[in-house]
């Protein structure tokens, strides 16, 4: 990731593109692009320059910091900063317990802990330009003018992507300030703990004492007890991983733990009115065929080597620092290679009865790299009786309508997206309104065609090629390679400390 803040900075990143942008320009004016018919200038010329941007040479303690460098507060959005409360250590065993309760085999992880959460609260602010300062109140009055401007009786808990080690709400504004304006809804936004500091639980953790804290308040919070049939789950990318594996999470708990102590009560374990996710990212091992097939129309490549090329699977090399390559060394930033198929960390390796009792789950995906998980994790809730919305948009990258947000599809986007939440917290049953208006029809997702001069109705059967048993043995090799590559990275690191 590269940090342009500095207009220096900026203006060399502008400089060493033009050539690219004259390139994409030209192919596409004479119809010889690679993706004529499947994206429009300004969705290339946006593909071509993140892209080019998307560098991971600097170490990991760098680009984190980079990424999460707070741009500051204005235009028409309201900000209030808030910390809930860390609670007791309940919350970690319950989230222990859910993830003996769904494991298969030998997979570790690290004890989290639990600690404060930082979260953002966010609205839309009308009535003002792109430039307006945010006035210079307590968080509680912010909370207020926010509340005022925020009817709707929902609340949107919002979770970042950013490859579980990158970004934070405050990347994020716009987007979730977008969200806000467009459900009349505050949302909270969730300042989760980054990997590889903090792997795998400790985001899912941070996650249920933000959902918890919502539907129990600490003492001082500034918002009132919120009914979970009015809370809609949502996240982007790896915040879309986090928003479906916290409902994963809901229901475990549900079978194995129905009640949790949160901050000196016993509180029910009961669901949230629903999930919206954009391009979630469900598959850690990147089994599934279009990280290939689908890299040609986005920005994140394709894997550079597979268990075809390479007996072991390597890490990206970058900087060795104080934070990454962590002792003993993981191959993956986020979890232990053992855990890459739990379900809670890579919901498409779950079965389809996890699903059983799910309330609606939205999916905006594009023609993009994590296309065929999403479907293939949304063929397994349709068929666990989910209420499942998948609305597919051709040609279109990945998280396209957060980097395009006013363009048709971007705005397309967030209708769906916002009327899938008015729906999922309708005051007479939210997931029976759901499945009347929205929910795919015998297993049928939308599929939204180029410049949204079409929709149509395809079956997940259709969508999704493969057979489960193809998809288990994708997610098995690829889990092994990655599994080998780590015992081989310890085994030479132990090698080297004995020197």
């Amino acid at each position: 990731m590269r940090n342009l803040e500095n207009p220096l900075e900026l203006l060399k990143a502008i400089l060493v593109r033009i050539p690219l942008i004259f390139k994409t320009i030209f192919f596409h004016g004479i119809r010889l692009s690679p993706v004529k018919g499947k994206q429009d200038l300004r969705t290339e010329l946006t593909v071509a320059v993140i892209r080019s941007l998307l560098s991971f040479s600097a170490s990991v303690s760098e680009q984190q910091k980079a990424s999460i460098r707070d741009p500051g507060i204005k235009g028409p959005m309201w900000v209030s900063n808030v910390t809930l409360p860390q609670p007791e250590i309940d919350v970690q065993d319950a989230v222990m317990k859910a993830i003996e309760a769904l494991k298969t085999g030998d997979e570790t992880y690290d004890l989290p802990g639990v600690v404060p959460v930082e979260a953002e609260w966010t609205g839309y602010r009308s009535g003002v330009d792109k430039n307006a300062p945010q006035p210079d109140i307590s968080e509680e009055a912010k909370y207020e003018e926010l509340k005022k401007e925020s009817k709707e009786d929902m609340v949107i808990l919002y979770f970042h992507g950013g490859i579980y080690f990158l970004m934070d709400p405050c990347t994020h504004r716009p987007t979730v300030a977008q969200l806000s304006k467009q459900t009349g809804a505050p949302v909270l936004s969730v300042r989760y703990r980054l990997a590889p500091q903090h792997p795998f639980p400790a985001a899912l953790t941070d996650a249920l004492v933000a959902y918890l804290s919502l539907i129990s308040p600490p003492p001082g919070s500034l918002h009132d007890p919120v009914p979970p049939n009015k809370i809609i789950l949502a996240g982007d990318s790896a915040g879309g991983n986090l928003s479906i594996v916290l409902l994963q999470l809901l229901l475990t708990l549900r079978r194995v733990q129905p009640t949790i102590r949160f901050h000196g009560r016993e509180i029910p374990i009961e669901l949230p009115a629903g999930v919206a996710t954009s391009s979630p990212w469900c598959d850690m091992t990147r089994a599934m065929p279009s990280v290939t097939h689908n890299a040609i129309y986005d920005y994140i490549d394709a894997p550079a080597s597979t268990p075809a090329t390479d007996p072991f699977y390597r890490p990206l090399v970058v900087p060795e620092d104080d934070i990454w390559p962590v002792k003993p060394p993981r191959v993956d930033l986020y979890t232990h290679a053992s855990a890459l198929l739990h379900p809670l960390v890579s919901p498409i390796a779950g079965s389809p009865e996890l699903w059983t009792d799910s309330p609606p789950i939205f999916m905006s995906i594009g023609e993009e790299s994590l296309t065929d998980e999403g479907l293939v994790l949304a063929r397994k809730m349709h068929r666990a009786g989910a209420p499942i919305v998948v609305e597919q948009f051709e040609g279109m990258p990945h998280c396209f309508g957060l980097v395009m947000i006013d363009s048709p599809p971007g705005k397309r986007f967030y209708e769906g997206m916002a009327g899938f939440c008015r729906d999922a917290t309708a005051a007479e049953g939210g997931a029976d309104v759901v499945k009347a208006k929205r929910s795919a029809r015998g297993g049928e997702i939308t599929y939204i065609g180029y410049k949204l001069l079409y929709e149509k109705a395809v079956s997940l059967e259709e969508a999704v090629s493969l057979t489960d048993e193809e998809i288990e043995e994708r997610l098995r090799v690829n889990a092994m390679w990655r599994q080998e590559g780590e015992r081989e990275l310890q085994r030479e690191w132990a090698e080297r400390t004995k020197l």
